[in-house]
C-alpha cells in the first residue's frame, strides 16, 4: 500500500501528535467517544488512550492493522482478538512512570505534613516494581523510609531475598502502595489484590494507595475497610467502574483525582513519542521525533532559603494533588471531563532549586531536581 492510502485514526486528546504523520498518511482525529466501528472501519492504524475499548465492537469488518495506546496499560485492549486477527498492537510502556512516582510522593508528603508524621520513621510497602515501582522504591528510599518490596513474577526470576509476602506488608506497612497491571486470571491475577480479607488483616492502620487500576484494590472493601479504621486513610487516583466511582469512598480518601496520576506532559510526550516510532517502522519510514517536547513550566526555579521544610516544599511546588481532590468532589460526576481537562504538569527534572544545602540537596538531587 502507498502511503498516501494510509489512513490513521487518532484520539484526539493524544498531545504533541497533530501534524506528525501528516507527511506520511492521511489522519483523521475523533474524541474519544467517536471513535466507532463506522470510523474505524476505513482506518489502518488506530491510536487511542484508556477511554477507548478496543475489541471486536470496534474493529469487525474494518481493514485495521495496527493498534496503538498511548498508555502504560491494555487492558483496554482485547489483545487475543487482536492476536487471532492479525492485528499488530503496541502500548508505552514505562512512559509516565516519573509522573505516577511524582503524584505517589507528593501524595505521601502532604499526608506525612497534614498529619505531622515523619516519613523517616515509617515503612512502606510497594506492591508491583516495575517501571512505576521502581522509581518509587528509589525516592522512598532517598527520605530515609524502609521500603518493603512485593513482586512475586520477580522474586520468581530473581530469588526471594529482596521480596516480601503480601502478608509481611500486611503486618509491617504504614503505606501500602500498588503498581501492578490489572490481570484477571493466571497465578498473578492482580483483580482485586488488596481484597476484603487483605484489607482485615492489615495491623498499623495504613495509608493506601492506588495508582495502577482501579479494580487492583476492591473499591467497596476499602470503604468498609476505612469505616472501620482497619485503613486509616487512602489515595486513590484509580476507581472500579470509570468515569463512575463510589462517591462515598471518594469522599472518604483522603486524595481523590480522576485517573490523572500520569498526566504530565513528560509522560505524555514519552507516549507519543514511543507511539510514533512504533508507527513509524509500521510504515518503514524516519519520522525525527526530537521536537516532541513538554514546555518548560510557568515558574521552572524554586527558591527554598530559609525554608523550614525544604523537601516538602520542593515536591509540592512541582505538584500539590489537593488542587484535583477538591475539584473532584466538588463534581464527582464531571469525572471525564476533569480529566480531558488537566493541565499537563512537569516532573521533578524540569525545575531547578536554589537555596538547598548539604543533605536536603543530595536527597533533591536523587530525586531529580536540578540544582
Amino acid at each position: 500500500m502507498a502511503l498516501q492510502d494510509v489512513h490513521i485514526v487518532a484520539d484526539s486528546k493524544i498531545p504533541f501528535m497533530r501534524g506528525v504523520f501528516e507527511p506520511y498518511a492521511q489522519v483523521s482525529y475523533y474524541e474519544p467517544h467517536e471513535i466507532t466501528n463506522a470510523v474505524v472501519r476505513d482506518a489502518d492504524i488506530l491510536l487511542v488512550r484508556s477511554r477507548t475499548r478496543v475489541d471486536k465492537r470496534l474493529l469487525h469488518g474494518s481493514r485495521c492493522s495496527f493498534v496503538g495506546t498511548a498508555t502504560i496499560g491494555y487492558d483496554h485492549i482485547d489483545t487475543q482478538y487482536c492476536n487471532e486477527n492479525g492485528i499488530r498492537w503496541v502500548n508505552a510502556p514505562g512512559c509516565n512512570a516519573g509522573s505516577v512516582a511524582q503524584y505517589v510522593l507528593a501524595s505521601i508528603i502532604l499526608w506525612a505534613r497534614t498529619k505531622n508524621l515523619n516519613l523517616s520513621n515509617m515503612t512502606i510497602g510497594i506492591v508491583g516494581v516495575g517501571n512505576v515501582g521502581s522509581i518509587v522504591e528509589r525516592y522512598c528510599r532517598s527520605l530515609g523510609m524502609r521500603v518493603l518490596l512485593n513482586d512475586p513474577p520477580r522474586a520468581r526470576v530473581e530469588g526471594l531475598d529482596k521480596f516480601v509476602s503480601l502478608d509481611t506488608i500486611a503486618s509491617q506497612a504504614d503505606i501500602v502502595t500498588f503498581h501492578t497491571p490489572l490481570t484477571m486470571q493466571g497465578e498473578f491475577a492482580t483483580c482485586h489484590l488488596a481484597s476484603a480479607s487483605f484489607l482485615d488483616s492489615l495491623k498499623r492502620s495504613p495509608l493506601i494507595i492506588n495508582t495502577a487500576r482501579g479494580a487492583v484494590v476492591d473499591n467497596y472493601a476499602l470503604l468498609r475497610a476505612l469505616n472501620t479504621e482497619k485503613v486509616g486513610d487512602a489515595v486513590m487516583d484509580c476507581w472500579e467502574g470509570e468515569p463512575r466511582l463510589n462517591t462515598a469512598l471518594m469522599f472518604a480518601s483522603f486524595i481523590a483525582t480522576p485517573h490523572i496520576a500520569g498526566y504530565s506532559s513528560d509522560g505524555k510526550a514519552n507516549a507519543t513519542r514511543m507511539l510514533v516510532e512504533a508507527v513509524a517502522k509500521e510504515l518503514n519510514v524516519t519520522i525525527d521525533t526530537s521536537e516532541l517536547v513538554p514546555p518548560s513550566p510557568p515558574v521552572s526555579t524554586l527558591a527554598l532559603a530559609r525554608n523550614s521544610d525544604p523537601i516538602a516544599t520542593a515536591v509540592l511546588s512541582s505538584y500539590n494533588p489537593l488542587f484535583e481532590t477538591r475539584n473532584l468532589k466538588r463534581q464527582p460526576y464531571d469525572f471525564d471531563r476533569l480529566r480531558n481537562s488537566y493541565g499537563l504538569r512537569r516532573e521533578f527534572h524540569a525545575y531547578t532549586v536554589t537555596g538547598a544545602k548539604d543533605n536536603v540537596a543530595t536527597v533533591l538531587r536523587e530525586l531529580g531536581f536540578n540544582l
